[in-house]
């Protein structure tokens, strides 16, 4: 029985002792689920998973808090699903829902003009920002497939997607509907969008061993022990069966990549509600699949753990690992793509690393005279890390982008002096001589309120335009841009 929450939002979920003792049902409306004792003690000491480590700094998937008879229930910035008790098959769901209450707080707070509030103001402002939070109905849900898609459209921003996800599959698998699973459209959208770059580059020829009965001849090294059976044995004098190599397509690397393929076709044909943009994944799957024409997609998958990778062919290697992946999550088996209940491993996406890839493949896409390193993602100083430094002939930006955003006045303060102090950095200015008496500007992107899917646009030109200085400091911008969106009714 799963607990299902929200990310993107600072609410919680209260779990009570039950007085007789048993387990109950998770309540949608109140967000509250009744617990035994033994099931609630086993909670309490529930470790939460951590799924990274950064600046000194442990990130977990979310947070649990006891005191006396209740637990506090805190999902962070992560989509996924994971055990909180495997023994009672109790387990916690995190939805890519968005909050608007979150973002409209965030948007007023930095617009706000005056220099001079009072504690008791600012006080209101954030028991106002804490109510607008609480009463949001929760009708938009982010559509992570679309912002993965972009994502892997470029190869500068896909080579950055390794440590978007964690999948724990040592762990005991849960069992959901089709419509909760998260994990295998994300699997099948990276390994579509490497396929295609594959597909761009040519599929790799190679040398491959072929084993075949030929007829009055002989090609290669003959198999003495299969020639007795199959031929001697059989009164077949003229048959030679016989081992030689070819250098094609066929290779064990496409066969398997192929074998894949198929696996993804099977699901998305019986699962496009998880692709709203179906144009774009028709139109991929009709690119990759002229090119496996001609390749089978007979193989052994053991034969894929023992394979030497060309590093000019280095997204093979990824794409085999993700391949592998795929298949071991419909445990080899085709026809578990249409089943309506499945088990799928414990799992978590990064959300704001998936929203700073999402602003990176944007730049690159809405600037083609720019290359990546025009904007030095992840530039790296001192323990300090900024999102973008963006540097041409003629701008010089400190670029950072907040997915996780806060409705506390000094919270959001904070996170804006952080971002002013980047740019005085001397690295920093160093990158770019010619502003080192100058201060660099700095802008801040952040999801935009949810009134409708925009089109993005972030060239340098259209940054220009339409920055918005904040108020209260000097040369610091803000710039909300849409996230693609589901409305859930």
């Amino acid at each position: 029985m799963g607990i299902v929450l929200k990310e993107h939002t600072k609410g919680k979920i209260t779990v009570k002792v039950s007085e007789n003792d048993t387990d109950g049902n998770f309540c949608e409306e109140t967000v509250s689920v009744v617990f035994s004792r033994e099931t609630f003690e086993y909670v309490k000491k529930t470790e939460p998973r951590k799924f990274k480590r950064e600046k000194n700094k442990d990130y977990h998937c979310f947070q649990i808090n006891s005191k006396n008879d209740e637990i506090l229930l805190e999902p962070n910035y992560f989509v996924g699903i994971d055990w909180i008790c495997e023994e009672k098959a109790r387990y916690i769901q995190v939805e890519p829902k968005v909050n608007s209450g979150v973002i409209a707080s965030f948007d007023a707070i930095i617009s706000e003009e005056r220099e001079h509030i009072t504690e008791e103001e600012i006080k209101k402002i954030d028991e106002k920002a804490e109510q607008l939070v609480k009463n949001d109905e929760y009708r938009w849900e982010v559509d992570y497939i679309s912002m993965l898609m972009e994502i892997m459209s470029h190869v500068d921003v896909a080579q950055h997607t390794d440590h978007l996800l964690l999948i724990d599959w040592e762990a005991s698998e849960i069992s959901i509907t089709q419509e909760q699973d998260r994990l295998t459209p994300f699997l099948i959208v990276r390994f579509l969008k490497l396929l295609q770059n594959i597909v761009k580059k040519g599929l790799k020829k190679s040398y491959y061993k072929v084993e075949e009965n030929l007829r009055s001849k002989v090609k290669g090294k003959i198999l003495v022990e299969k020639q007795i059976k199959q031929n001697i044995f059989r009164n077949r004098f003229s048959n030679t069966v016989c081992t030689y190599e070819v250098f094609g397509e066929d290779s064990i690397e496409n066969k398997f990549l192929k074998k894949v393929f198929v696996f993804c076709l099977q699901y998305i044909e019986n699962n496009m509600l998880y692709f709203e943009n179906k144009k774009n994944i028709s139109w991929i799957i009709n690119y990759i699949r002229p090119a496996f024409d001609h390749v089978s997609n007979k193989v052994n998958v053991q034969d894929t753990k023992h394979l030497k990778y060309n590093p000019f062919f280095k997204e093979y290697k990824d794409a085999i690992k993700l391949g592998q992946q795929i298949l071991k999550r419909f445990s080899y088996n085709i026809t578990k793509t249409t089943d309506k209940i499945i088990s799928t491993p414990p799992f978590w996406i990064d959300m704001p690393k998936m929203f700073e890839l999402y602003v990176y493949a944007q730049f690159l896409k809405d600037n083609p005279d720019l290359s990546a390193g025009n904007f030095n993602y992840q530039f790296s100083t001192y323990g300090n890390s900024l999102d973008f430094l963006i540097g041409t002939e003629k701008e010089k930006w400190v670029v950072d982008t907040k997915y996780k955003l806060h409705y506390n006045y000094g919270q959001i303060h904070n996170d804006i002096r952080q971002v002013a102090g980047y740019a005085r950095l001397k690295t920093v200015k160093e990158k770019s001589p010619e502003a080192i008496r100058e201060e660099i500007p700095c802008l801040i992107i952040y999801p935009k309120p949810l009134a409708a899917n925009e089109k993005i646009n972030l060239s340098i030109a259209y940054l220009l335009a339409m920055k918005e200085e904040i108020k209260a400091y000097h040369h610091v911008y803000k710039l909300g841009i849409s996230l693609p969106v589901i409305k859930k009714q």
